[in-house]
């Protein structure tokens, strides 16, 4: 299959990279009698995901801040509304006040895409061999699914991935959430033409980011509980 897009070459190290392990998680596969690429990739996304993890929880810290002090920004941005100046400078106040930092976020989430490209170049048009990519009900990783089993659940768990980073944000304005029900939507749809070894791949990111989210949330929680 050709590979993607005018900017793989960006990704060619991180790709090399990737593929090197992806390779050794295979043989290691071989090695416990059980040789199967599809372990392999749910081996690598799950590394990958323990790796940035520090930077997961920065970015999703960041997150739950703004949503906190959503309610104050509505109430500043409606009093000076015809007062941008104003306007500005409350929301500084506000922000320092409670620790909070609408770019904070951004820096994590900018660090790990060059990682996510990598895995998604590297997936993509990954060269299996004379190994047979076979995993499962899927007759070939290199191939899409057959039965639509993985584009329904890149689907799922990218919604369900969605709502469980908003847990306990009730202002949500309704552009977030029209792209939490739209973003699911187009990633199914974009699966159905991908080869299955990408979508095997978001799948897996995607479980585990529910799982540090889920975490995370505990870990606040039991903080507060404790705090009070």
């Amino acid at each position: 299959m050709e590979e993607p897009g005018i900017f793989s070459g960006i990704f060619s190290p991180i790709e090399y990279v990737m593929s090197v392990i992806l390779t050794a998680l295979y043989s290691l596969t071989e090695m416990v009698g059980v040789p199967s690429y599809g372990l392999a990739i749910i081996l690598l996304t799950i590394l990958i995901k323990i790796l940035v993890y520090p930077l997961t929880k920065k970015q999703l810290q960041s997150m739950k801040a703004m949503q906190r002090i959503q309610p104050q920004m509505q109430k500043i941005q409606e009093k000076y509304k015809n007062n941008p100046q104003v306007m500005h400078q409350k929301m500084m106040e506000l922000y320092k006040k409670e620790g909070a930092n609408p770019m904070s976020g951004c820096l994590p989430m900018l660090i790990q895409m060059p990682i996510l490209m990598g895995m998604y170049y590297t997936l993509y048009s990954f060269d299996y061999g004379g190994a047979a990519p076979s995993f499962m009900w899927l007759p070939s990783l290199s191939e899409t699914d057959p039965l639509y089993v993985l584009p329904l659940l890149s689907a799922a768990t990218t919604y369900l991935t969605s709502k469980t980073m908003q847990s306990g944000n009730a202002n949500q304005n309704s552009q977030m959430k029209f792209l939490t029900y739209l973003m699911p939507i187009f990633i199914g749809w974009i699966s159905l033409n991908f080869p299955s070894g990408l979508v095997l791949y978001w799948v897996t990111m995607n479980v585990v980011q529910i799982a540090q989210q889920l975490w995370m949330n505990r870990t606040d929680n039991s903080s507060d509980k404790e705090a009070a």
